[in-house]
């Protein structure tokens, strides 16, 4: 599940509203919701989640949650360190061959701390 998918269900959930109908409002498929809240399909365009935020009543900071959400939600992400240090290339080669082994609470550790490193 990515971040994104498992927010847009919170609140679908949350406004007592399902997959159906939001696949009807937004002419996609339930299957292509459903892929997207179990993050079996990539991260949804700009537009589509400009339209979730819509059919949800989302405005303000939670339609920019989400946004930011779907940006960080990409079940496949590639990192281009061409060009940086070798720490960089190290960092990230050692996340992608051992992220499997890390709990959920060591993720969440990392991301908090590389946030606060980076000021997000």
């Amino acid at each position: 599940m990515t971040p994104f998918g498992s927010k847009m269900r919170e609140l679908r959930r949350q406004h007592n509203r399902t997959q159906k109908e939001q696949a009807t409002f937004l002419g996609v498929s339930k299957a292509y919701i459903s892929a997207l809240e179990t993050g079996a399909r990539g991260q949804p365009t700009a537009i589509l989640v400009d339209r979730i935020c819509v059919w949800l009543g989302l405005i303000w900071d939670d339609a920019e949650d989400l946004k930011r959400l779907a940006r960080v939600s990409h079940p496949k992400p590639s990192i281009n360190v061409r060009g940086l240090t070798e720490n960089a290339v190290y960092l990230s080669n050692l996340l992608a061959q051992n992220i499997n082994r890390l709990s959920p609470e060591d993720c969440g550790d990392l991301i908090r701390e590389i946030e606060r490193r980076i000021q997000i």
